[in-house]
């Protein structure tokens, strides 16, 4: 067996469907069917019972799915070593806003434990670069926040967030269950500086030009600041940690937000596909 089919058994294995399988693994889905059906041959059992609406494992598809992961962990492992080895033992993890903070100590202690060589370099990145150093090349990997600019870059999906605006505890809509858009119309809103990323700004402004203008900000800080100080309103995730004095209401017609992992597609870096797996799997347990 080769390690690349079983990476692309353990996508499978994982979204219990080949055609999301295959947009994890930037490959069409016809090679990918093709390459499980001859591990199957090769093995000499069924590891997967297909449907219209997905797979699901055999119980030999679940011993080898455990098995896979142990095995491509070690390799993963080894590539790492030798790239240590061979003095790159660094990598750089871009972050946006509280980005790293939503991800938790969990990771940062796990990937230690993993990697105990290896340095991590922190970029934190302001908001008008929200691939947190990517492009740049400042950063090898990025945790961060949807949507922006996926040009070149792959992406790994750990968590989904609902949208609410932050406000004043004293604002006449801090005591409402949830809002829309509409009632947030013609008030002062933060904004984004000019050279941001277009899909990021859309997103985070969707009023555009229907709200009264606020402080151009940067940061997460500047943001609560300016709220704070000048009842300017913006979004954030609902759940979001907020200071005394602050509330966020959810915004029923606003989409979600995905915290991501993301990293340039040509990067076959070691050390970041590693991250990756073990981020996936904290995720994967934690949600």
């Amino acid at each position: 067996m080769e390690l690349r089919t079983l990476r692309y058994f353990v996508a499978v294995a994982e979204e219990l469907h080949f055609g999301r399988a295959a947009t994890r693994l930037h490959m069409t889905q016809p090679p990918l069917s093709r390459a499980i059906r001859q591990l199957e041959i090769e093995l000499g059992c069924e590891l997967l019972q297909r449907s219209p609406t997905g797979v699901v494992l055999t119980p030999a598809g679940t011993s080898l799915y455990k098995d896979a992961r142990a095995l491509l962990a070690q390799a993963d492992q080894a590539r790492a070593r030798a790239v240590a080895a061979a003095g790159a033992a660094v990598l750089t993890l871009g972050t946006l806003a509280d980005s790293a903070e939503q991800a938790g100590a969990t990771l940062a202690a796990t990937f230690r434990e993993r990697h105990p060589g290896v340095e991590i370099r922190v970029h934190e990145a302001d908001f008008t670069d929200p691939t947190a150093g990517l492009r740049s090349g400042a950063a090898d990997i990025a945790l961060t926040r949807t949507p922006f600019d996926r040009t070149g870059l792959t992406l790994r999906v750990l968590h989904t967030d609902p949208i609410g605006v932050v406000l004043r505890s004293d604002d006449p809509l801090a005591t409402h269950a949830s809002v829309q858009l509409e009632e947030l119309a013609d008030r002062p809103w933060f904004r984004l500086p000019d050279d941001t990323d277009s899909a990021w700004r859309a997103f985070w402004m969707p009023l555009g030009s229907r709200t009264a203008d606020g402080p151009v900000v940067r940061t997460i800080h500047e943001c609560v600041q300016a709220v704070l100080w000048n009842g300017t309103i913006g979004l954030t995730m609902v759940g979001h940690r907020m200071p005394p004095g602050l509330t966020v209401i959810p915004v029923a017609d606003m989409p979600s937000s995905d915290l991501v992992l993301a990293w340039n597609s040509a990067d076959n870096n070691p050390l970041v596909r590693s991250f990756t797996d073990i981020a996936g799997t904290l995720y994967r347990a934690r949600n």
